[in-house]
């Protein structure tokens, strides 16, 4: 089962944005739609916050995961990402 560590700056800036934890955990725990970011080096969990698209980079060891921060997002800007080699599918 995935252990979800939450910095003290993922936190301010969920509040700070206004983003619920608990649904940040849902997309983090079930998202279908992940991503490798080839320019940070981290992964990237995207999903729906009520009815926003998020991207939602955290780093992964083992069964540990921490979120780093979220982003609020368009299918644009992922599609974008993606063409120009930003994102890559994360297997």
């Amino acid at each position: 089962m995935l252990q979800i560590v939450w910095s003290d700056y993922l936190q301010y800036r969920a509040q700070l944005r206004g983003f619920d934890l608990d649904k940040i955990e849902e997309i983090l725990r079930y998202s279908d739609e992940r991503y490798y970011d080839t320019e940070t080096g981290r992964l990237i969990a995207v999903g729906k916050h009520d009815n926003q698209l998020v991207i939602i980079p955290y780093e992964r060891e083992n069964e540990i995961v921490t979120p780093v921060t979220i982003h609020a997002t368009t299918r644009q800007q992922i599609q974008f990402r993606f063409k120009n080699g930003r994102f890559e599918i994360d297997e």
